[in-house]
């Protein structure tokens, strides 16, 4: 209904669940690769697109490290992150807490400094331009070792003041958060929020060790939940937010159909689930139309998607005074 599209756009929204790396557009991708001379194994912006169809997590995965290799400099950094903010400036994303995976491109012996820097100016330039606030999330791939992910915070303490917590990413299976447990609490003691992927791939056992061991301010992802009652009741008297990402958990067949998904009976039963895009270039679509498939599977009410646009700031690394602002804002929609 273009009534409720048009109410859901005129929400003010937050995003906690987007990897920056996740929105690199195929129409950017190709000039990047010219601009930066490095080929890719697609012949046109058409042949990427066809490529989108992924069998799981690690099938898109694969595509995810190719599409970043053209990433090389930081103005490379600045323009996807620029480009991203200009989109969800369009459907009144008004903050953002975004994940970067420094590893991903520390590896591929592109500096630390070149990809912050270039990420935050853009972020800045969004504030100044947009409005848009911003948070950033360095996130430890988890496919690689304790010993990486040190090395990784130790890179990071020159740009401390830029970045308020460490999240955890990529392949769940094998890698469950026990094996980074001293590297959260390293980086606690340094003053970093802390937050992890859990519960998309893997069962409930990871979400529950994500809120023991790292301490999680909030689970990314988190809806295979639903098959521990007691982590469900948990997650409700702790309050602990799940910052889904409905249309990723389709495209990467965690669901096979939308109206699988548990976001509604979550809320319902009193869970503070958030709805994020996660990597919307690879998965169909951005934070509103994430929003707009949502309300169409479940039937959302109007109440219903303002609790959706109030979590989200609720759960936020926002200061208090701010997250009231955008709940009243929301409220006169």
């Amino acid at each position: 209904m273009q009534d409720l599209d048009s109410f859901i756009k005129a929400l003010p929204k937050a995003e906690l669940h987007l990897h920056i790396e996740g929105t690199l557009e195929p129409e950017l991708m190709f000039d990047l690769s010219k601009r930066n001379n490095v080929p890719l194994k697609f012949s046109s912006v058409e042949a990427v697109k066809q490529a989108y169809q992924f069998k799981d997590l690690q099938s898109f995965l694969d595509l995810y490290y190719a599409g970043a290799s053209v990433l090389q400099k930081e103005k490379d950094f600045y323009d996807l992150t620029y480009a991203y903010l200009k989109k969800v400036q369009s459907q009144n994303v008004t903050h953002v807490e975004i994940f970067f995976d420094p590893q991903t491109h520390t590896d591929r012996g592109i500096s630390f400094e070149t990809v912050i820097t270039g990420i935050r100016k853009a972020l800045v330039d969004g504030q100044k331009n947009f409005g848009i606030s911003f948070q950033i999330i360095m996130c430890f791939l988890r496919h690689l070792s304790e010993e990486q992910a040190f090395e990784t915070l130790k890179l990071a303490e020159p740009y401390r003041e830029w970045i308020v917590g460490v999240g955890l990413d990529s392949s769940e299976k094998d890698h469950p958060p026990s094996k980074f447990k001293r590297v959260f609490e390293k980086a606690m003691e340094q003053g970093y929020l802390t937050v992890a992927h859990a519960g998309e791939e893997g069962g409930p056992e990871m979400i529950q060790e994500a809120l023991d061991l790292l301490r999680v301010r909030r689970i990314d992802h988190g809806v295979r939940c639903t098959e521990d009652k007691s982590l469900v009741e948990r997650l409700i008297q702790e309050q602990t937010p799940l910052t889904t990402c409905p249309l990723s958990n389709i495209k990467l067949c965690v669901y096979s159909d939308l109206k699988e998904h548990p976001l509604k009976k979550l809320l319902d039963e009193g869970v503070k689930v958030t709805i994020n895009s996660d990597d919307p270039s690879y998965f169909g679509g951005y934070l509103l139309e994430n929003y707009i498939a949502c309300q169409k599977a479940f039937d959302l009410s109007k109440e219903d998607l303002k609790k959706f646009a109030i979590y989200s700031f609720e759960a936020s690394f926002l200061p208090e005074e701010q997250k009231q602002y955008w709940i009243s804002e929301i409220n006169k929609v």
